[in-house]
């Protein structure tokens, strides 16, 4: 606020203000150029800007008995009318100080409807509903609140210290969670990869499996068409082989020789006629001595 006594002055922009004449209002004092008789007349001046305010900081206590220091900004100005400006003079002496006491009151009565957790994510609310109590509070005044901001909610040393503790604590589950979760879902992909990888080892097989069917089925129906009359030949020879691994003999005919198969050592009665039979160790047996008499018989 500014007096002014000179009989000539201007009132700025951002200035309102009421002319006193023998200390009773007489008019109001709107920005431009003025005139005043000095010694009858009196101008006060006040300055209708936001005015930053700051809210000191304080020991308040919260719902839950804990107590926590606190602290804030206050934006108000007085009324651009001239009954704001005349209540600015008129209803309040100071009214800085005032809306200073006054948010200082109610910051504790905001506080103490909240617990200690409500109060560190509530900001934003705090703010508003101080916004609102004030500016209702101070229409006798000329004022106009436009905007409260808590700046500081300092908890207790020990209670910072547990905080910080629990903070920890939660931090460390979800990082043991998410180390978890990650390993969950890598043995996840390696049983799903162990899966493809059996999956494809077994279309393998099937596939050689159907390869060597189709091969077997080949070669079957060229047997079949080509050497009809030879396999069945062929499969004699082939059992004729195995026949002869284990306990067999060779038998001289006038044919040839042919291989029998004999069960254990059972004598065969050999037809007249018929040649001489051999182990299977020895090249050939020696021929018997009725059979060597009658052959040299026969020469003579």
């Amino acid at each position: 606020m500014r007096i002014i006594r000179f009989p000539i002055y201007v009132i700025k922009q951002y200035e309102r203000g009421i002319i006193e004449s023998f200390g009773k209002y007489t008019r109001f004092a709107s920005p431009g150029l003025h005139f005043q008789i000095p010694i009858f007349n009196i101008t006060r001046v006040r300055d209708v800007r936001e005015h930053t305010m700051e809210i000191t900081p304080q020991e308040v206590i919260t719902k839950d008995n804990v107590e926590i220091k606190v602290d804030g900004l206050i934006w108000v100005r007085p009324g651009f009318e001239s009954v704001d400006i005349q209540k600015t003079f008129y209803n309040i002496d100071n009214w800085k100080r005032a809306v200073i006491q006054l948010a200082q009151t109610n910051l504790r009565q905001e506080f103490g409807h909240l617990t200690l957790d409500e109060s560190l994510i509530a900001r934003e609310r705090i703010s508003e509903n101080l916004r609102d109590t004030l500016d209702t509070l101070t229409k006798d005044w000329g004022l106009k609140v436009s905007k409260v901001e808590i700046k500081l909610i300092d908890p207790p040393h020990d209670i910072k210290t547990a905080m910080h503790k629990q903070k920890t604590a939660e931090q460390e589950r979800r990082a043991m969670k998410l180390l978890a979760t990650g390993r969950y879902e890598a043995a996840e992909q390696d049983k799903l990869a162990s899966i493809q990888i059996a999956d494809g080892k077994k279309e393998a097989e099937i596939k050689v499996a159907e390869g060597k069917a189709k091969g077997i089925e080949l070669v079957n129906e060229a047997a079949e068409k080509y050497f009809k009359g030879s396999a069945k030949e062929l499969k004699r020879l082939e059992m004729t082989e195995e026949s002869l691994k284990n306990n067999t003999k060779f038998i001289i005919t006038q044919q040839g020789i042919t291989p029998n198969l004999l069960i254990g050592d059972m004598p065969i009665k050999m037809p007249e006629g018929s040649g001489q039979m051999f182990s299977q160790n020895h090249t050939a047996s020696e021929p018997s001595t009725s059979s060597t008499s009658k052959t040299d018989s026969n020469d003579d």
